[in-house]
C-alpha cells in the first residue's frame, strides 16, 4: 500500500448546518435545541474522512480508532452552521492523526485529536 500522497500538514474543512436530528434539548423549552456532543463528534470524524479520502489508494479506506482530548465547549443552536477544520499532523505507517477545531462563526465550540487507520476494503 502506497500512502505517498498522504502527508502531514494536509488540511480540510467541512461546513454543516445544524439540524434537529443532530440536536438535543436538555432544557425542555421550545427552541432550546442545540448541537449534541455526539453530533459534534460525528462532524469532526466526517471532516477527517473527507480530508483524506481523495488521497487514498484505490481499494482502501480509513477507520477511526481513537479520539483524544475531545472538548465540546459551547452550544450551537439548530439552524446555525458549524465549521470543522482539520489538519493531518502525523502519518505513521497506516495510522493517521488529525488535529481538529470546530467553530460557530468565530466562536470556538470544540477541539479534539482523532486517529484513523488506513485499511483495505477487500474481503
Amino acid at each position: 500500500m502506497d500512502l505517498g500522497n498522504i502527508k502531514a500538514g494536509q488540511t480540510g474543512q467541512r461546513v454543516t448546518k445544524v439540524t434537529k436530528e443532530m440536536s438535543i434539548n436538555r432544557m425542555g423549552r421550545e427552541g432550546a435545541d442545540v448541537l449534541s456532543t455526539p453530533g459534534l463528534l460525528e462532524l469532526m470524524e466526517w471532516a477527517c474522512i473527507e480530508a483524506t479520502d481523495a488521497y487514498l489508494p484505490e481499494g482502501y479506506t480509513t477507520v477511526g480508532y481513537a479520539v483524544d482530548g475531545f472538548r465540546h465547549v459551547a452550544p450551537t443552536p439548530v439552524g446555525n452552521s458549524v465549521t470543522v477544520k482539520v489538519e493531518l499532523t502525523e502519518v505513521d505507517r497506516n495510522r493517521l492523526t488529525y488535529s481538529i477545531q470546530a467553530f460557530e462563526g468565530d466562536k470556538s465550540i470544540g477541539v479534539a485529536t482523532h486517529k484513523r487507520a488506513v485499511v483495505s476494503t477487500a474481503e
